[in-house]
């Protein structure tokens, strides 16, 4: 999905939100304070630590455990090969920091839509 229709789909997400009474508004938006991630926090764990911490961060603990065993045998077996591991890390990595704004802009779009589903299910 581009960052163009995320942003639609933001903007949408928020009409429906704006829709909603005061005190579900309220209630809303202290959720979404607790659950949304950050887009540049996601870049820099991205960038500094190809460690899969980004991964960790939006709570897809598979590819970050996958990605820090990758680092891992890449540092232990480095003489024996290991640079392919390593490249394939960057490979696999760089274009996600090229993407982290996307990346997390549907994130955010997921929480947004999630919450919204999880408040106006509890209403009468």
């Amino acid at each position: 999905m581009s960052m163009e229709q995320l942003k639609l789909e933001e903007d949408e997400l928020r009409k429906e939100i704006a829709a909603l009474p005061t005190e579900l508004k309220k209630l809303y938006f202290r959720t979404e304070e607790q659950r949304i991630k950050d887009p540049d926090t996601y870049a820099v764990l991205n960038y500094f630590f190809l460690a899969g911490l980004h991964h960790f961060y939006l709570g897809k603990n598979l590819f970050g455990a996958l990605n820090l065993l990758a680092m891992l045998l890449g540092i232990i077996f480095f003489e024996f090969g290991g640079w392919v591991l390593f490249i394939l890390v960057i490979v696999i990595e760089l274009p996600q920091l090229f993407r982290s704004q996307s990346i997390v802009q549907k994130y955010n779009n997921g929480v947004m839509r999630n919450t919204l589903s999880e408040l106006t299910s509890e209403q009468p």
